[in-house]
C-alpha cells in the first residue's frame, strides 16, 4: 500500500462585516484561498464577492479530501442557528481569524 504523505484540508466559514451572511467551502490551501476571497476577478458573480463574505471566523483540519467534502455537505445543510453555535464554540467572539492563517 502507498502512502500518501501528509495532505492538508480546511472546511472554513467566512462572513461579511455586519456577520449577516454566512459562506461555507473547502480548500487545500487556506491562506491562498482567502486571498482569492478578498480579491476576487473584476465582475466576479461568486458568492462570497456579491456578499461581501471575506471575514474567516471558522475553520477545520483534514488529512482526508473525503472527510473534509463531507464534513463541509454536512455543514452547508445546517441551519444558520446551528452554524453559528459551531463558530461561538470556536471563536466564541466571532473574531476575524484572516491575518492568523
Amino acid at each position: 500500500m502507498k502512502t500518501l504523505g501528509n495532505h492538508n484540508y480546511y472546511v472554513y466559514i467566512l462572513t461579511n462585516k455586519n456577520k449577516t451572511v454566512l459562506y461555507t467551502g473547502v480548500t487545500n490551501n487556506l491562506q491562498e484561498r482567502l486571498h482569492y476571497h478578498n480579491n476576487p476577478l473584476p465582475f466576479s458573480k461568486s458568492f462570497t464577492s456579491k456578499y461581501k463574505c471575506f471575514y474567516l471566523v471558522y475553520y477545520e483540519h483534514f488529512n482526508n479530501v473525503e472527510i473534509a467534502i463531507t464534513r463541509e455537505k454536512q455543514i452547508k445543510g445546517w441551519l444558520r442557528v446551528k452554524k453559528e453555535n459551531l463558530i461561538n464554540s470556536f471563536n466564541p467572539n466571532w473574531e476575524f481569524l484572516n491575518n492568523d492563517i
